[in-house]
């Protein structure tokens, strides 16, 4: 990711451990962004003139009692959410009110030196220091552009900071070549045959977290027995969503490790879950978090990351002598001999071959 300055930016994220004051105040904080935010859609949505978060401060006062930077992050989330839907109006919906029940986080700026860390605490506008569990080092020479302050369901709080570095990183050229096809039960077949047999995280969680389900849903609203089994499945939620992201991140940078070019399909993983009524299975693997993990983690190692169309007829086309087939093949045939040159073929060891092939053209 790279901004208006030609730098690339690069994100960390560390959890926090605020003390109870800090946590009152991390509380109005929230709430004081969502307010503003749902307050100008409600004026932007009336027609009324635009204000800015600072005009409502005359008939708020409690407004000034958070980072005014906040407030202005939450009016330029709103712009932009309007400015995607002007420019991509199928892709992008109108912008919704934000509940309580939403993600809990605010954004703000580092402006000279507001925000650093010290000794394993981070300073915040406002609040001053927290402690922090900073499990990696931030980059050299880098800049802390913003920070973003977030409350899980399970009352954990963490801090994403954006930073911005000069890239010392040599653009290597590609040699050694990958395709990948998605596969839904194990992830992906590489061109070179290898499968990493994913784990299937949310199906193994998914009876303990029915049988919570159903206990959750009989407990009286509002009472302390429902507020228990919430954290409790919110916490398997969680628990499943890291693990997938550990398995993940550890498959990316292996396969940047071994290869100089990885070669994908561009899927709409989202129409595929509605079209094929597979939607846990293509959920469940995460392929589209996949994707975007060996995407910039091959703009920091100077590899090379290429999605090829989507119609491409990667499993319709023998990868020995070209020949494509007249008709669709149904997904239930998963080996299938060419008539042209007589090569039997896997078809998704098949299918990694030609996205492979037509990545290195596209290059």
């Amino acid at each position: 990711m790279k901004n208006q300055s030609d730098k690339p930016n690069k994100a960390y994220k560390f959890r926090m451990y605020p003390t109870e004051e800090q946590k009152k105040y991390f509380a109005k904080t929230f709430g004081c962004v969502r307010f503003v935010y749902n307050r100008m859609l409600a004026d932007k949505l009336a027609k009324k003139k635009s204000v800015t978060p600072a005009k409502y401060k005359k008939e708020y006062e409690w407004l000034a009692e958070v980072d005014s930077l906040a407030l202005c992050n939450a009016q330029m989330n709103l712009n932009k959410a309007f400015a995607n839907r002007k420019q991509n109006p199928k892709h992008f919906g109108k912008p919704r009110f934000k509940s309580r029940k939403n993600r809990q986080s605010y954004s703000t700026n580092n402006q000279k030196g507001s925000v650093r860390i010290v000794d394993g605490k981070i300073k915040l506008p406002i609040v001053g220091f927290v402690k922090i569990k900073q499990h990696r080092d931030i980059v050299e020479n880098s800049v802390i552009k913003t920070v973003t302050i977030s409350k899980t369901p399970t009352n954990e709080y963490y801090v994403s900071i954006l930073v911005e570095y000069k890239s010392q990183v040599q653009k290597v050229v590609p040699k050694n070549f990958v395709g990948l096809d998605y596969s839904m039960h194990e992830l992906y077949v590489s061109s070179d045959g290898d499968i990493p047999k994913y784990p299937k995280f949310y199906r193994k969680s998914e009876k303990k977290l029915s049988r919570v389900q159903r206990r959750f849903s009989r407990k009286v609203k509002g009472g302390n027995n429902r507020e228990r089994f919430r954290k409790r499945l919110s916490k398997i939620h969680e628990k499943t969503a890291n693990r997938r992201k550990d398995f993940l991140h550890k498959l990316s940078y292996n396969l940047i490790a071994k290869y100089d070019c990885i070669c994908v399909e561009d899927l709409n993983m989202q129409g595929m879950s509605r079209a094929l009524k597979f939607g846990k299975s293509v959920h469940d693997n995460g392929f589209g978090l996949f994707q975007r993990m060996l995407e910039y983690k091959c703009d920091w190692f100077g590899k090379t990351f290429v999605k090829i169309d989507k119609f491409e007829p990667s499993s319709q086309k023998c990868h020995c002598c070209g020949y494509k087939n007249p008709a669709t093949k149904d997904l239930s045939v998963r080996e299938w001999r060419c008539p042209k040159c007589g090569a039997y073929h896997d078809r998704d060891v098949n299918a990694a071959i030609n996205i492979r092939e037509a990545g290195k053209k596209l290059i």
